[in-house]
């Protein structure tokens, strides 16, 4: 197919990735920034033989849950930080669910998955507590295009928290950064702290003048980070319960839907106290302290040092977790402790089958396993099944509003008829 060629194009669905789907001369057409329902004009920008991109160049009969996107950065020219601001907040909650049910059906051989209603975030804006910014090739910080081809510069953004939002106004967005290769802002929400991480070419530090009360730390290409100003960390409260945050470490980015994340894999889990749990990929510890709570027992395994280092200092409370530094893959093998339950939390690769085949042998009776992205989900859910778990409820969070991301909570039970393997 000519890439020049414009040819009009009806959307029947949406696929994981967040471009919706029609069918052209007997084969897929992927088209961002478009929806469901929609009869649009196109141009072919990337041709896969069996399949093809193209760029939206109209919409020639939009779908009703189609709105006029909120930010001027908006667009397929734009800033890539966001996918779907065309489409109303509701809308985005069932198409999320629908992804989520394909992928279990196509991937995991599910013929009816049991997936619940995407559970809202308050307001779908303003809910960032962790963003990173580029220097700009005229000057300023920006996002990463939504094409690749560089950094679109921004003075603002309507998914930062507040603290984000007024610490990000009050820097020279619009000056030059000399050195600098990123630039991550964080916060703690509900505790109101504020950090900048800078990142620079060969690590040397940046001049810094500041009359805010914000911590300034230099992340090293190695992975260490040194103070300049204030705390090498954050704190951070969730679900009632507080969080020491460093810099390199890990956090979800939406406090408020983190919540919820712990209060739907507690559900799951349903512990009467005497379990011994697994918690993989812990990271800081956000589901490790409220199970230390609840169970008699908690290993939790992390492989990054600095987030090793705030698990220890958030769990230090508890005499019933046991830390364990090192890839969740090396060090479940070689575990000898038996797993009443697990709860697995794993990158958007998923589980490496080494690790998915030694779940399978020490058997929890329940594994809760929170996902950011549901192909994965959907071929670790077909493992798990062929290996006598049941996928019992698939509870999908809206972490990441105005984007394609979905996060989800499901319920495998073993079935102890069944053999492992």
């Amino acid at each position: 197919m000519e890439t020049s060629t414009t040819f009009s194009l009806t959307l029947t669905g949406m696929a994981h990735g967040g471009a919706a789907l029609g069918r052209y001369a007997g084969r897929v057409i992927f088209v961002p920034y478009a929806l469901p329902g929609e009869t649009v004009r196109v141009a072919i920008t990337l041709d896969k033989g069996r399949y093809a991109f193209a760029r939206l160049l109209e919409v020639e009969s939009p779908a009703p849950e189609r709105i006029v996107p909120a930010c001027p950065y908006f667009g397929p020219d734009g800033c890539g930080g966001c996918h779907w601001q065309h489409v109303e907040y509701q809308a985005q909650l069932r198409l999320k669910a629908a992804v989520l049910n394909d992928q279990l059906t196509r991937i995991g051989g599910l013929a009816d998955p049991p997936v619940k209603a995407v559970l809202p975030d308050e307001s779908g804006w303003e809910y960032r507590n962790h963003a990173q910014f580029h220097p700009a090739a005229d000057g300023g910080l920006g996002f990463q295009a939504a094409d690749g081809s560089g950094v679109v510069p921004v003075t603002e953004c309507a998914l930062l928290h507040p603290l984000l939002a007024d610490l990000y106004a009050a820097l020279d967005v619009e000056g030059e950064w000399e050195g600098l290769v990123r630039l991550s802002l964080r916060a703690g929400v509900a505790t109101g702290d504020q950090m900048l991480i800078f990142e620079m070419e060969d690590d040397l530090p940046p001049a810094l003048e500041t009359d805010m009360p914000v911590s300034c730390v230099l992340l090293l290409s190695d992975g260490e980070h040194v103070n300049l100003i204030g705390r090498n960390y954050i704190a951070e409260e969730v679900a009632g319960r507080r969080y020491r945050v460093s810099a390199p470490s890990f956090f979800q980015v939406n406090t408020g839907q983190a919540g919820r994340l712990v209060e739907q894999v507690l559900t799951y889990l349903d512990l009467r106290g005497d379990e011994t749990v697994l918690d993989a990929y812990c990271g800081v510890g956000l589901f490790t302290v409220p199970l230390a709570e609840r169970a008699g027992m908690v290993v939790g395994v992390e492989r990054t040092p600095a987030a090793v280092a705030d698990l220890l200092e958030n769990t230090a409370a508890f005499d019933n977790v046991e830390v364990i530094e090192g890839p969740v893959e090396a060090v479940l093998p070689e575990l000898d402790v038996g797993l009443d339950a697990a709860v697995v939390d794993p990158p958007r690769a998923g589980l490496a089958l080494p690790l998915l085949d030694a779940l399978v042998a020490a058997r929890p009776s329940r594994l809760v396993y929170v996902s950011c992205d549901p192909a994965t989900l959907a071929r670790d859910a077909k493992r798990l099944l062929r290996a006598g778990y049941q996928l019992a409820e698939v509870q999908p969070v809206d972490m990441f509003p105005q984007t394609y991301h979905v996060e989800s909570v499901s319920l495998f039970v073993a079935d102890r008829g069944a053999e492992g393997g």
